[in-house]
Parts: structure tokens; sequence; C-alpha cells
């Protein structure tokens, strides 16, 4: 089937190319090959040139075919002689039948023709008569219709006769309607009359014409000067004044008065275009632009139409009215910036500068001289610097509101700092991200307006986010209580502030540059030139960061530090009493600790466990019941040898390193504050000095301190060395260092965890 096809389309292509030869002018135009081609050149194609060399043909086909292909060659040859036959039959047939039909064509036409030209003229003869026949009647119709145009011209003056009696009734008839543009259209049509025959024939009417208009012309004035009357109709009159070559230069001023005013009453403040029950309906609720309303008639369009009627009448007052013109455009913005302030959404201020770009078109067209195109191109800037701005900084006021609310009763709340760090996360992504919805929305506006500034707006807000962040930062020291006392600043506040600002740092700018790129710049963020550096921003909060939760460790260690500096100044220890129990300030310093413990535990992640014990080394004083200033208690000189002993062990006994860098986790911060606190009380220790018993008292404080805090302390080793550090701190201030016996220490530190034991559930 498939070579039925072939030959079909072969046959059909070689008739093709017979026709195309039979009716070329040059044949040799056709499968020509260059005359001089050498037979190096030759091919077994040439067969259908004109160039054809049969010999050539036969030694080429010789030397590249066997035997079966000379075969095989010889019968496709003879079956393709024997088609050009029949194809070159079939079109000597189709020629023929052609050049018959056409020979019977000519004849019948011949034929045809014969009698043609005996009838045109005969129409000839015809066309000559009826133009005789109507000459005549021409001709005998020639007086009645030179009668009938006479009568016809009398008839007109006649009317206009009329016309010219009955004017001082029409115009009575007119100014009873008000219809005064008719009275002044009646009366200029008959001023030629007037000033031809108004002196003759027609001078009563003139008189009573003139009499009438003199009242017409008052009550125009009269319009022109009435409040009630709009500016378009006052606009009207000056019109028909001046048809009527009344003096109106001296209305031009109190038009331009007029126009004034009514500028300055157009209220433009309102915009009942969009529904402004939640004026912050974010863009991504539904709103979309076919949604609008349209907009409702407003006063300008009517002043608009004043102003073009007197740009007409006053062609000077060009000046005049492009400053009334700017003033108009100048205050439609001054509304959308109001609304800005307003805290607008996007939908609204797109409709409000929809409608401004509204008027700046309607304007340039009745005075393009105003130029207010590129003058609305500089105020839209403006407001939509200010709208970007706003943006940024309603997100500001927001964070620092959710911040806030910390400092505000939140009783019943089980986890207050932690919902103030989530609520303040979600107000920074959701409202970065509202923000670029809302300029998306105003840049996917088909408004030229925006369309001319749109690289503008981007790159605002990109620096709009460069600058929000520095604010936000600033924002953010001054909540945290730079200028306030520590003791008085609220310390959880400055512990979810330092945690939102690692947030920033490690999350929202990632989330914030996707969101760039994504919303406003259709790919992905371009670093380059861009006036938002992510890198900058990433450093300051965290650094900012790390400054926070050093604060934050400062305010507890301060607050703390009050505490025990009151412990230790309140008493006399050169007199103080034997001790009989743990001292109340220890329980207040747990207190503060466990308040740390609560509010690190709603905001930091808890650390990896690194529990460091104290080991034994040379010299060590690892526990208070090692402690050579047990020995030996009933003689004071041994027990200050042992004092100089435990001096000399310190400079060779291990490094203990105490002050290690703070991780962002419950345990770095709580051990942080403790060692400050332990460190701080060492160094009031050594301030004062202290007899037998005020030794023993602060002794019998460190051992409990010791064992409630070691189950909690994430560096044992190195609570326990500044317990010790302070025993030696209050033994070199002591001038009877002789410490309590082990059992009634034991004893003492044991009656105390039983009664806090026993407090613990019924506090619970």
């Amino acid at each position: 089937m498939a070579a039925d096809d072939v030959s079909v389309d072969d046959k059909v292509k070689r008739t093709r190319d017979l026709l195309s030869s039979f009716y070329s002018q040059d044949a040799s135009q056709i499968h020509s090959a260059p005359a001089n081609s050498t037979s190096r050149f030759a091919t077994l194609d040439t067969i259908n040139t004109t160039s054809f060399d049969a010999d050539q043909y036969m030694n080429l086909l010789v030397h590249k075919s066997n035997l079966e292909g000379l075969l095989q060659r010889h019968v496709e040859m003879a079956a393709e002689i024997k088609n050009l036959d029949t194809d070159l039959q079939m079109l000597v047939y189709e020629n023929y039948n052609k050049f018959i039909s056409a020979t019977d064509t000519i004849k019948r036409m011949k034929n045809n023709i014969v009698g043609m030209e005996v009838n045109m003229e005969q129409l000839l003869d015809k066309i000559m008569s009826v133009q005789s026949k109507s000459d005549g009647v021409n001709t005998l119709l020639f007086e009645k219709r030179e009668h009938i145009e006479k009568l016809h011209r009398t008839r007109n003056l006649l009317r206009k006769v009329q016309f010219i009696y009955d004017l001082p009734t029409t115009l009575q008839k007119c100014i009873k309607s008000e219809a005064y543009s008719d009275a002044v259209r009646f009366y200029t049509g008959a001023m030629p009359i007037f000033k031809a025959y108004g002196d003759s024939s027609f001078k009563d009417c003139k008189k009573a014409s003139e009499e009438v208009m003199s009242v017409i012309i008052n009550k125009l004035e009269d319009k022109v000067s009435s409040d009630s009357e709009s500016i378009q109709a006052r606009a009207e009159a000056v019109m028909l004044l001046k048809q009527l070559d009344f003096p109106v230069e001296k209305l031009e001023s109190k038009l331009l008065e007029k126009l004034e005013q009514f500028l300055e009453e157009l209220d433009l403040s309102k915009d009942t275009s969009v529904d402004s029950a939640n004026p912050h309906e974010s863009v991504n609720e539904g709103i979309e632009s076919d949604s609008i309303p349209p907009r409702p008639e407003v006063p300008t369009r009517e002043f608009v139409e004043a102003v073009h009627a007197y740009h007409v009448i006053f062609p000077d007052s060009e000046q005049h009215l492009v400053k009334l013109m700017h003033d108009l455009t100048t205050r439609h913005f001054e509304a959308a910036k109001q609304q800005i302030q307003e805290q607008i959404s996007s939908a609204k201020l797109s409709n409000r500068l929809r409608f401004i770009w509204t008027d700046v078109l309607l304007i340039d067209e009745v005075l393009p001289e105003a130029g207010l195109q590129d003058f609305a191109f500089e105020a839209a800037r403006d407001v939509l610097k200010q709208y970007v701005t706003s943006l940024f900084s309603y997100l500001l006021h927001e964070i620092s509101d959710a911040l806030l609310q910390i400092q505000k009763d939140n009783i019943g709340e089980e986890y207050p700092l932690r919902a103030a760090l989530e609520a303040s996360k979600n107000v920074l992504i959701q409202g970065s991200t509202k923000i670029l919805s809302d300029i998306r929305y105003l840049l996917d506006e088909d408004l030229g307006l925006i369309l001319k500034l749109r690289g503008m707006i981007i790159g605002w807000v990109q620096e709009g986010f460069q600058t929000f962040f520095k604010q936000l930062n600033g924002q953010l020291l001054l909540l945290s209580g730079k200028n306030v006392p520590t003791d008085k600043a609220p310390s959880g506040l400055v512990l979810v502030i330092s945690q939102l600002s690692m947030f920033i740092e490690r999350d929202a700018i990632s989330r914030i540059i996707e969101e760039i790129g994504s919303s406003l710049l259709g790919g992905s963020y371009d670093y380059g030139g861009s006036a938002f550096v992510p890198a900058e921003i990433r450093h300051t909060f965290r650094s900012a960061g790390e400054k926070f939760l050093q604060r934050y460790i400062s305010m507890r260690t301060q607050r703390i530090s009050v505490l025990l500096r009151k412990r230790l100044t309140t008493p006399n220890w050169i007199k103080h009493k034997e001790p009989r129990e743990v001292h109340m300030f220890v329980d207040l310093f747990l207190q503060e600790l466990g308040a740390v413990g609560s509010e690190v535990k709603q905001i930091l992640p808890q650390g990896l466990t690194r529990r460091h014990s104290r080991t034994e080394s040379n010299g060590s004083t690892s526990s208070s019941r090692s402690n050579p200033l047990r020995d030996n208690r009933s003689n004071t000189n041994r027990a200050r040898s042992q004092l100089l002993e435990t001096h000399l062990a310190k400079l060779f006994k291990q490094k203990m390193e105490i002050f290690t860098k703070v991780e962002h986790t419950q345990e770095s911060v709580v051990m942080t504050i403790v060692k400050r606190c332990l460190k701080s009380l060492q160094e009031f220790v050594r301030l004062h000095t202290f007899n037998r018993s005020g030794f023993q008292q602060i002794q019998l404080d460190m051992q409990y301190l010791r064992i409630t805090l070691k189950d909690n302390a994430e560096d044992e080793a190195a609570v326990e060395f500044l317990l010790d550090e302070v025993i030696v701190a209050a033994a070199e201030r002591c001038v009877d260092p002789s410490p309590l016996e082990p059992a009634i220490l034991d004893r003492i530190v044991q009656a105390k965890l039983a009664k806090t034991m026993d407090q613990e559930p019924a506090t619970s």
C-alpha cells in the first residue's frame, strides 16, 4: 500500500514537471546543469537535465552497478518510459479538449455580437428624444418657477419681520421660564436687523427688546453673584453676558473668588467607595478590584467643568486656573495622606489613587497647560512612600504591644512569657507577610499612577525592612530598660526580647527574604544593589540577643546581690550568736533562683546534660567536711596554720573555669546567675570581720546551699568551689575560724531540709 502511494506521488510530480516544461519560456532553466560539467562531476541524477550524455551515463552506471543492478535498472527505466508515454498522451488529450472548448466559445461570442450594433443605434435615438422633450418642459415651466421662488423669498422675509415684532413677547416668555440662553440666542439673531432698520421700521421693537434684555442682563448678573447657584451655572451666565457684549472683565475676579471658595468647601476627606467598617482589612481576605463599588458622583467633576468654562470665557486666566488645579490635586493627596495616618488598607488606597488619577486625566483634558500628570506623579510618590513607611511603623507598634502584654496582669495564664514570645513572633512574620501582600495588591493594579512608580515602590519596601529592623532593635533596647535602673526593669521582658532577637537572626530574616523574592521580585531575592542587607541585620540581632541575655543575667544577679548585701551588712558579725538554724536569707536566695528557673523554663530550651562533678586534686577543698579548718578546732593558732596551708594549696591546685560563655539554654543561664551570685557573696564576706559564731553561721548556710544546689547545678564542681571560696573568705576575716562539728552541722541542715519538705506540699 505504501509503494502504491509512493508511485502515485511520483506520478503527480512527474506530470507537474512535464506541464512546467511544456509551458516554460526557457526550458533550459528547469533541471539544467552546467554545460561545462566534466565527467568527474557526473552522477546518475543527470538523466533529467538538458545536458544529459547517454554514453557518459552508461559508463558511470556500468562502473557503479553489478549485473543484477543493471538488470534492475533496466526494468525500472522500461517502466518509467512506459509511464512517461502514458502521461504525455494524457497531457495531449487534456489540452486538446481545452482547445476545442475555447474554439466553441469564440464562435458563440461572434454570433452574439452581430445584432448588438443595431440595438445601440436604437438606444441612442431614444435618449436624444427624451432629452428634447425635457428641454421643452423646462422652457414652459421657467416663468412659473421664477414666480414661486420670489414668493418663497417674500414668505421668509415676512417670517423674519413677524419674528422681530414678536421678539419682545418671546423674550418675556424666556424670562418667565428662565430660558436665558434661548433669549440671548433670539436677541443676537435679531441684532443684524436692528442694526440695519432699528432706527426706522423696527424702532419700537428694538426699544422694547432692549428693555427686556436689560432685565435679562440684570438677572444674569445676579446669577453670577448668587451663592445658591452652581459654578457651572455661573460660568454659563458669564458666557451669555459675553455674547451680549457685556463687559465681563469685572466679573472675572468675582467668579474666580467663587471658584476658590468652592475649592475650599470641597470635602475630599470622605471616601464612601469602600466599606470603612474595618480599616485594617487585609487584601488577603478576598478583596478584589472588581468587587469595589463604583465611585459615586462627587462635586469635582462639576468643579472641573466650571474651570473649563472659565478658561473659555477668560483665556488669559490660565495661570490662576493652573494654581487652582494644583491645589485641587494637592487636596486629593492630602486626603489620601490623612487616610494613611488612619491605617488605610491597600484596597482603599488603591481605590483612592484611582479616583485621583481619574480626576487628573479629566483635568488634563480640559486644561493640559497645568501639566497635572507630572505633578500627580510627584505627589503620589510622597503618598506611596508614606504608606510604605506607615505599614512598617504600624508593625513596629504591634510588636511593642505584644511584648508589653508581659507587664499586664497575667493571672491564670500558665506561660505568660512564652505567650508573649509566640505572639511577638507571629506578629512579626504575619505582619511582614501582610505588608508584602498589601504592596503586591497595589503593584497588581493596572493604574498608570502606580505602574510608573513600581520600581521605586519595591525599593522603598526593601529599604523599609532595613530601617524597620534597625528601629525594632532600638525599640527593643528601650523596652528592655536601657535608660532604666536594672532593678526596676522587667526582667522577664528582657528575656523574651533576647529570644525574639535570636528568632529574627535565625529564622525571620530568611522567611522575609523568601517572601520578598516571591511576592515582589517574581523569583529569588537579589542581594546586589538592594537596600535590604540581611547579613547586616542578622549580625545586629545576633549581637543584640547576646546583649539582652547578658542584661537579663545582670538584672537577676543584681537583684539577688542586693539581698546578699543586706544579709551581710545588717548583723553585727563580731557579736554574732551561736547558729541554731539556717538563716532565712538562704530561703530568699533559693526563692529568687526558683523565679529565675521559672522564667527561663518558659522561654529557653533545655541544653545538653553536662553535669561537672568535682574531682579531688592536690590541695583541693572539695567539701566542707574535708576542710582542714575543721581539724583541731580548739586550737586557734592551729586553725590559722591550716588556713595558710589552704592558700598555698590553692596556688598549686587545678585551675577551675568559673565564668564560661553563656548559652541560650535553661541550665546555662541559671548556672551563670548562681556563679555570679556566689562570687558576689564571696566579695561581700571579705568586707566584714566575723567572730567564731558568725563564721560558723556562714559555714552552715553554705552547707545547706551545697545540698540544695547540687541537684539543680549544671556545673556542680564550680558551685562547690565557689561555696568553699565563701567559707575560706569568711575564715580569712574571722578572729577564731573554728568550724562547727560535723554532727551538729548535719543535724541542723537535715532539720532545715525536713522543714522545707513539709512546707512544699502545704504550699502546693
